[in-house]
């Protein structure tokens, strides 16, 4: 697979794909290499690339996949070879990669739009209907309009007909959907499966308070489909966690959440970590520190209007960050909430030095302005007496210069002199600074607020001038 950029953003794109990489002269690098390449990947509009292409163009069989990738990065096209060429496969992989939307074309491949998620297709089928039997029905009645979700009873949520139509799908017992007022019941269904209405019912109740129905229910000889309008798109709030630093610690899954949020809101310094992902389309809504429950109250409000949101952090968001505030305060909030995991500091830190963390280990937090100091110790304490690998998190600032050293102590009453240490500043980021060495030449007055060190246990051991925790494997 060859990518081939030309301008500087998307040579910074395609660097990010795991193939071969040709920057500049697009057509000729295209045109030269068309007979022994599979599969390419160009960043340019597609325009250009399909004029650099379409001449070259021979059978769809053994044609190479083309896929052309916007500056941005946003979207993914399967330009051709979206057949035996395999583009659409492709297209999903480097969308995956990049944390941008495929975009696919072929007839037996295309899903439904999600739009503004507002309308959701309930459906009812007969064991034995088809794919195809049922796509056509919901074609039909979609009218080229754009559902977001299919709603089903729950003995039909895993039939092909269902699954088949690319959407999220929501199922409901007979007895959940026999509660909805529908305009057109049927005995007959409810003697069949207990509920006088699927597709109707389950549109509704899928689509929640205020739902509108706006298509009652189509019938052909194997399915019956429906369509119901939210009273307005349901809100979706992520909790991103941005990794360590630059790019390439993050995940196409924290891209992707990034680039598809409507309203970005995190703390200034983590707004810059993902500047590259944004647009002016975009609401942004930048942070001092210290506002944590604000900004967790304003994501949650903001999802509530039916707005997707993206509260970012560095690290992973669930580990001393903003995945726990926020789910504490999304109670009562009728909105989805997704964690998106993220290269947390100390798994950053450990990857610089070695593999420090092997085998058992804990995280510490040493900042004591949420959690009282004598908490702090009891689990340090602890984790010196059960000889765990330990993490330090948040071990030093300008106010809190003893924390670190008392810290230290506790361990060092548990470990040889020689344990190994390490204490890995700005990980993972420009500047990434490292120091490695045994536990009684370390000093805790060179660490700073953005430093995660890394105390090893008694089996820890220096290899190579890296520092290993053996898992215990016969080597």
């Amino acid at each position: 697979m060859l990518a081939v950029s030309v301008t500087e953003g998307g040579a910074a794109l395609a660097r990010r794909l795991p193939y071969e990489h040709v920057h500049g002269q697009a057509g000729d690098t295209v045109r030269s290499r068309w007979a022994d390449v599979d599969a390419f990947v160009l960043f340019l509009a597609t325009g250009a690339a399909v004029r650099i292409v379409a001449p070259l163009l021979d059978d769809k069989r053994t044609d190479p996949a083309v896929v052309c990738v916007d500056e941005a990065g946003r979207f993914a096209i399967a330009l051709c070879g979206g057949h035996e060429g395999g583009g659409n496969d492709l297209a999903r992989e480097v969308a995956s990669i990049l944390g941008a939307e495929p975009v696919i074309t072929t007839a037996g491949e295309v899903g439904y739009s999600l739009g503004d998620g507002g309308l959701v297709v309930g459906v009812g089928t007969s064991s034995d209907a088809s794919p195809e039997q049922v796509r056509a029905l919901v074609e039909q009645t979609l009218a080229g309009r754009h559902a977001g979700e299919v709603a089903t009873i729950d003995r039909r949520a895993a039939h092909p007909g269902v699954v088949g139509l690319g959407l999220p799908v929501r199922a409901f017992t007979a007895e959940q959907l026999a509660q909805v007022d529908v305009p057109s019941p049927s005995p007959a269904v409810r003697e069949a499966v207990g509920t006088p209405s699927v597709a109707e019912a389950a549109a509704l109740l899928a689509a929640g308070p205020g739902a509108e129905l706006i298509t009652p229910k189509q019938k052909n000889e194997v399915a019956t489909v429906a369509v119901a309008r939210r009273h307005r798109p349901r809100g979706h709030l992520s909790l991103v966690g941005l990794g360590p630093g630059t790019a390439a610690h993050r995940t196409a899954a924290a891209a992707a959440a990034v680039r598809h949020a409507d309203v970005v809101i995190g703390y200034g310094p983590y707004i810059e970590q993902c500047r590259d992902l944004l647009t002016t389309d975009q609401k942004v809504a930048p942070s001092p520190i210290g506002d944590e429950v604000v900004r967790a109250k304003e994501a949650l409000a903001q999802a509530a209007e039916g707005r997707r949101v993206a509260l970012v952090c560095s690290g992973d968001s669930g580990v001393y960050a903003m995945a726990s505030i926020a789910l504490e305060l999304a109670e009562g909030f009728d909105v989805d909430v997704e964690v998106v995991p993220g290269v947390t500091a100390a798994l950053a830190a450990a990857a610089a030095v070695g593999a420090p963390l092997g085998h058992d280990h804990c995280a510490i937090s040493l900042s004591d302005l949420l959690t009282p100091w004598a908490a702090i110790e009891r689990r340090l304490q602890a984790a010196a007496e059960g000889d765990f690998v330990v993490a330090f998190y948040n071990p030093r600032s300008q106010g809190r210069d003893w924390q670190l050293p008392r810290a230290v102590g506790l361990l060092s009453a548990h470990r040889p002199p020689t344990t190994p240490v390490a204490a890995v500043t700005d990980a993972g980021r420009p500047g990434q600074a490292v120091w490695l060495g045994p536990l009684d030449t370390f000093d805790p007055a060179a660490v700073g607020m953005t430093t995660c060190v890394i105390v090893g246990s008694s089996a820890t051991r220096m290899v190579d001038g890296r520092m290993v925790t053996p898992r215990g494997y016969d080597a």
